[in-house]
């Protein structure tokens, strides 16, 4: 009996140990200075934060592009069920597919080394961010 309870307490220390060096999920992002990053990990991770900010500006001018194209749809007389904004919903579906595949392909050329992350992230943020202005240029047509 003195012999289990020995490993039980073993067991619980090294568990201990193991759950308090464990890194918190806010220890995962660190604090990097992007102009000036000098690893692959901080260059991966500035890439990853410029296309969350494209993708959050395209989102923001999808909204009002479709917005522009609802209001088109209302003031036009019917003459399909294939709206304006219809029609932007199935180009920005086609768009996003081409997106994530042309990524991908000029990801693969670094397939497997660390700088795949950046080539991904940069690429999907030079894409999203020609889409933004795709996206507002379309407001002035409706």
């Amino acid at each position: 009996m003195v012999r289990s309870m020995n490993w039980g307490l073993i067991l619980l220390t090294c568990g201990c140990v193991l759950l308090k060096d464990a890194p918190a999920s806010s220890e995962d992002v660190r604090n990097v200075d992007c102009n000036n990053a000098q690893t692959q990990a901080d260059m991966n991770q500035c890439a990853a934060e410029d296309y969350r900010k494209a993708d959050a500006a395209m989102n923001a001018q999808w909204a009002e592009t479709r917005a522009a194209m609802l209001a088109f749809d209302k003031m036009s007389p019917p003459s399909d069920d294939n709206g304006a904004a219809k029609r932007l919903l199935v180009s920005q579906r086609a768009w996003l597919a081409y997106r994530d595949a042309a990524c991908d392909v000029e990801g693969y050329s670094v397939q497997g080394g660390s700088m795949q992350p950046l080539t991904i992230s940069s690429c999907l943020a030079d894409l999203t961010t020609r889409r933004t202005e795709e996206l507002k240029s379309l407001v002035g047509l409706y």
